[in-house]
């Protein structure tokens, strides 16, 4: 875990008698020394609102910021960066504006002439800000968890992040709308934009906004999605390139591409048909088991004793052979993830002679077996008594604990409320920037409970098209994928074979890559992981090669029933 306080710079008297008195100041340094007289904190006393029915007065809306200025200290290397925070007006293809969004962007001078990488960040729900990843990931500060551990919860401190990204890209942090302190603009209002095709429209609207506002059109792009923001980035790449914006590369962090292929996603989407639901509920319990064998094994209800990486290839190969098994067991096992196993009759289950020969080929305990198969969810399954984690299954706590009244998930437990004490810290101090007559929204349950799921003329978004799309469009672009051993909301294997549809495209020469990482939906909160996935990222944006990366031709073969990629559409591409 990274020292605290050990980089920031607040204070610049103090600061330049320090260096004067140790080593004569870089020119980094002195520019750094000079630039922090000019910080400017901004109250923002714009009375923002998260509402569904909520739109703000073109005439209200500003564009005003707060910025700061501060060092940055790596292992290999010092960055003097500035932290701008507030608001950009997304305006659509004619001019109109359709809402303001509110950002964190962290910026430094350019090295050597070349323009740097600028890389937009969003997280998932539909309904999440940016702010876990903003305030846990790759900004120059975060907060300190003890993950899988609670360690000092709720009062994680907020720390000098070694592995920030700064060296390698400026990183603009993005709430879309109805999330933070973004907000519609009439006659739009929030639940205009509450809809997968709706939200990747504005999300490209102010993405050319910030572009041209920075005059940064000749900077590498990047878009790094996590979880509903990989759904997201798919469709979003598509539309960026179809209106004329090049990308240099996408990263997919804990990815859903295709909600057909993930029913405990989808299946209560289809409410009261949900047979309908089921069509691909074998692929499903298929793509969770490969994770939840690694959660088995860290909470060692195992019988092998195995990395994270070769128990996962062996998971990998017991699926194939079984998958058509687990076709049958399917509807009554995703079922059971929502409570009801009976509803569409008599459960299917796997009887006590399938278990006992999947034992040895699974490596599974029959308890573990057992609870995978039960008709409960599988996260009360495993440990009797206990809950683990959907977004890690590493985080477990005992049935008994208050804390699971108000949420069932031990892993969302972890964050949640600590996210919001440093959210109140960050933005007093450090981010210089205070919005006294609004609240800052993390998660707006109410978006995901309206959202218009439906894409390109489907009920539920599969996004490879769209990921198909772009690639056709733009060769040279870079997709890396990066997933979770732990993770039970996005599971890794479940990512694969999905990508894995690509394959089947001709002469489609894709540099696709993926690579997984002990930790749960959330890999950065892995003090283990998050130096190596930092590392591999400092790779990609160097276009170095990624140790350990699995490149597109060899992921194993789609699900057989799950094979096909449609012609991509344009639909979010249209004004």
């Amino acid at each position: 875990m990274s020292q605290r306080n050990a980089g920031t710079v607040r204070h610049p008297l103090v600061l330049l008698f320090g260096l004067l008195l140790a080593v004569p100041l870089c020119v980094g340094a002195q520019q750094q020394v000079q630039a922090a007289s000019a910080n400017t904190p901004y109250i923002d006393r714009i009375a923002y609102s998260v509402k569904a029915d909520a739109g703000l007065d073109a005439s209200v809306a500003n564009e005003r910021s707060a910025l700061m200025h501060y060092l940055w200290r790596g292992k290999q290397d010092t960055v003097a960066y500035s932290v701008r925070t507030g608001h950009l007006i997304a305006r659509d293809a004619a001019g109109q504006p359709q809402a303001t969004l509110s950002y964190v962007a962290y910026t430094a001078p350019a090295r050597n002439g070349k323009p740097r990488p600028l890389t937009f960040f969003y997280n998932g729900g539909p309904g999440a800000s940016a702010s876990l990843l903003h305030l846990a990931s790759f900004a120059p500060k975060r907060m300190a968890t003890a993950a899988p551990s609670f360690g000092s919860w709720p009062n994680y401190p907020m720390v000098d992040n070694a592995e920030s990204l700064i060296a390698s890209t400026d990183m603009v942090f993005i709430d879309p709308p109805g999330t933070g302190l973004s907000q519609a603009i009439l006659p739009n209002t929030n639940a205009s934009f509450w809809g997968s095709d709706a939200d990747v429209r504005v999300m490209r609207d102010f993405i050319q906004r910030y572009v041209q506002v920075n005059r940064r059109a000749n900077a590498p792009l990047y878009l790094f999605g996590e979880s509903y923001g990989t759904t997201r980035s798919a469709m979003l790449a598509l539309a960026l390139e179809s209106a004329g914006v090049r990308l240099r590369g996408i990263v997919l962090q804990s990815s859903i591409l295709n909600y057909y292929a993930d029913t405990i996603a989808s299946g209560g989407l289809y409410y009261p048909d949900y047979a309908k639901g089921m069509k691909y509920s074998g692929d499903t319990i298929g793509g969770y088991f490969p994770s939840y064998a690694a959660v088995a094994a860290y909470h060692k209800q195992t019988e092998v004793s195995a990395s994270d990486e070769f128990y996962a290839l062996q998971m990998r190969a017991f699926v194939s052979v079984v998958h058509a098994e687990f076709q049958r067991y399917g509807p009554t096992w995703v079922l059971s993830q929502y409570g009801f196993p009976t509803i569409l009759g008599k459960p299917v289950q796997p009887g006590a002679a399938v278990l006992t020969r999947w034992r040895p080929l699974s490596g599974l305990t029959t308890q573990a077996l057992q609870g995978y198969f039960s008709l409960a969810s599988f996260n009360q399954g495993l440990l009797p008594g206990t809950s683990i984690g959907r977004y890690d299954g590493r985080v477990s706590l005992p049935n008994s604990d208050g804390r699971l009244k108000n949420d069932n998930d031990p892993s969302n437990i972890l964050i949640e409320r600590p996210l919001t004490n440093a959210l109140a810290q960050q933005f007093r101090t450090y981010l210089g920037y205070s919005a006294p007559n609004a609240t800052y929204t993390s998660l707006n349950m109410d978006i995901i409970n309206v959202w218009d799921f439906r894409h390109a003329g489907r009920l539920l978004p599969d996004t490879l098209p769209d990921l198909l799309g772009a690639l056709r469009l733009n060769p040279a672009l870079k997709v890396f994928a990066v997933s979770g051993y732990h993770d039970l909301a996005t599971p890794f294997y479940s990512n694969e074979k999905q990508l894995a549809r690509l394959r089947t495209i001709r002469n489609l020469d894709a540099d696709v890559q993926v690579a997984t990482y002990a930790g749960g939906h959330m890999i950065y909160l892995d003090d283990n992981s998050r130096p190596k996935l930092q590392a591999d990222l400092t790779a990609y944006y160097a276009n170095a090669p990624i140790a350990d990366a699995v490149p597109l031709a060899l992921l194993d073969s789609p699900w057989p029933d799950n094979r096909n990629v449609n012609a991509a559409t344009a639909a979010t591409a249209t004004p």
